[in-house]
């Protein structure tokens, strides 16, 4: 039984904002199958952002749409069966193993009170094994790392065949190696990805286009070596950047006196 590949969702912003100024209004369309990369400081309001694309939140002006479709006028069954999301935050239902964890990716698919199917545990199996978790998979989630739980989160994505993955930071807790496996795979799926990411030097070998947010308000989009400029990171995090190569920098800070000091 193969396990087909996704049918990449399009995402589009339309003048959506939320909470009075956390973030101003937004607007742009993320073509199918494109990786969107979302940059900003601390406090910019990138989580925010992606609250209200994965509908956590639901915008106080402007509309998000999926493939044309106001996501709030779809139900929340329809709108998890074509998106998912891998956030910083992780289950505290330690009483699961892995394999359970990554089996909820399958229940937007299933009809009320009906059990896993044949085809559900053959997806579960694959999106284990993609992660490299088949030997955890009766593992307490528990008695995992974090970065362990990070891979399982993510394959837990994977298992819900989503058109749109929605990742918050989804490196955290990971080793570099692991770091570069995870953003490969999520790469290659086909889907359209939207990921909240700090490090600017994984960025260029990751998205295809940017987003880069500064104090909830957007300061560009587009394709990456368009917006991922020295000029730009200054503006966003306030150091300065030196490019050493294809969309690598190194970083200094400011002090008071305009000394240059090396981060």
């Amino acid at each position: 039984m193969n396990c087909p590949a996704p049918i990449p969702a399009e995402l589009t912003l339309q003048g959506t904002a939320w909470g009075n100024g956390i973030l101003s209004p937004v607007s742009f369309t993320l073509s199918r199958g494109r990786v969107l990369g979302v940059l900003g400081a601390n406090g910019a309001g990138k989580s925010t952002l992606l609250r209200l694309i994965y509908r956590f939140h639901k915008p106080e002006a402007g509309r998000v749409l999926l493939d044309g479709q106001d996501i709030h006028r779809m139900s929340a069954r329809a709108v998890a069966q074509r998106v998912a999301a891998v956030l910083q935050e992780q289950p505290t239902d330690f009483a699961l193993n892995v394999a359970e964890i990554v089996a909820l990716g399958r229940a937007p698919h299933r009809r009320p009170l009906a059990g896993p199917s044949a085809r559900d545990a053959h997806i579960v199996d694959h999106a284990l094994e993609r992660m490299a978790l088949r030997s955890f998979a009766k593992r307490p989630f528990g008695t995992l790392s974090g970065g362990e739980r990070q891979r399982v989160m993510v394959a837990r994505a994977l298992a819900q065949e989503p058109g749109l993955i929605v990742l918050d930071e989804p490196t955290n807790h990971l080793d570099i190696r692991h770091q570069l496996e995870v953003l490969r795979l999520v790469r290659g799926l086909g889907a359209t990805v939207v990921a909240a990411l700090h490090d600017l030097n994984l960025v260029a070998g990751f998205a295809d286009d940017l987003l880069v947010i500064h104090r909830g308000r957007p300061l560009a989009f587009g394709p990456v070596s368009d917006v991922l400029t020295p000029d730009l990171i200054s503006r966003a995090f306030g150091v300065q950047a030196r490019p050493r190569g294809t969309g690598r920098f190194d970083f200094a800070l400011f002090d008071t006196t305009h000394e240059e000091r090396t981060a």
